[in-house]
């Protein structure tokens, strides 16, 4: 099947952009890197796309292979979409745009969007292999009422949706927040002063973790004595 609109060049990347470059195509791939989505539900975190348009784009994923429907209860009462493995090859296509996409994100304004899974890609894109602990541990990330880990095992990481078995870190904020100092606009040090970002764990394992995301700096291990602080004195208020 052609697109509506074509490149018409005999050339890998303008096919590539035959099928998923048209405006909104990225983002909609972008909602089934999360997992399975319900039409609704793609629509309500992509507001201004159209009803029509999106059930277009849709459509034309699914003919060219890079998604699929599927039954979710086995009942054909709740049909949603997902990746099909050919859609799933572009998660590191757009985990490296996410990240290189960073350096253009200005401040927040009161139209934009903002959803707390998205930190879940952005904390994916956000990580340096170069950096990966030998340890295996995980770190929890509670963004708004979004629930995320990270586990490092092996000399890799990955990241992985729900809560963390037994996380030596476990950080919680707000996506606006998560997105600033995954931009560099915040430091993890600032965001704890200020009480939009609580970290709990010890000094070295708080390390590790803003050495996976990027975030090393010259307050990293004041980051890390303050989330001890903070454990410290939560577990003495506790107790």
């Amino acid at each position: 099947m052609a697109t509506k609109r074509s490149y018409q060049q005999y050339c890998g990347l303008a096919s590539a952009l035959d099928v998923v470059g048209e405006r909104w195509t990225l983002l909609i791939i972008r909602e089934l890197l999360l997992g399975p989505a319900r039409y609704s539900d793609v629509l309500a975190n992509l507001p201004g796309i159209g009803t029509n348009l999106l059930a277009e784009r849709l459509k034309f994923l699914v003919q060219r292979g890079v998604a699929r429907q599927v039954d979710l209860r086995g009942t054909g009462a709740q049909l949603a979409y997902e990746l099909t493995p050919a859609g799933e090859e572009l998660r590191p296509l757009i985990l490296g745009l996410t990240r290189w996409g960073m350096e253009f994100v200005d401040d927040l304004r009161p139209e934009d969007t903002l959803r707390p899974q998205w930190g879940f890609l952005a904390a994916e894109a956000m990580l340096d292999p170069t950096k990966v602990s030998d340890r295996h541990e995980r770190y929890e990330f509670r963004v708004d009422d979004q629930v995320f880990h990270i586990e490092t095992s092996g000399g890799r990481a990955r990241g992985l949706r729900g809560a963390a078995v037994d996380p030596v870190v476990v950080a919680k904020t707000d996506a606006a927040t998560f997105v600033r100092i995954g931009s560099g606009h915040l430091t993890p040090l600032l965001a704890m002063l200020t009480g939009h970002l609580v970290l709990e764990g010890d000094v070295d394992a708080v390390l590790r973790c803003c050495e996976l995301l990027g975030l090393e700096s010259a307050s990293s291990r004041t980051v890390a004595s303050r989330a001890v602080s903070a454990r410290s004195a939560s577990s003495a208020a506790a107790g």
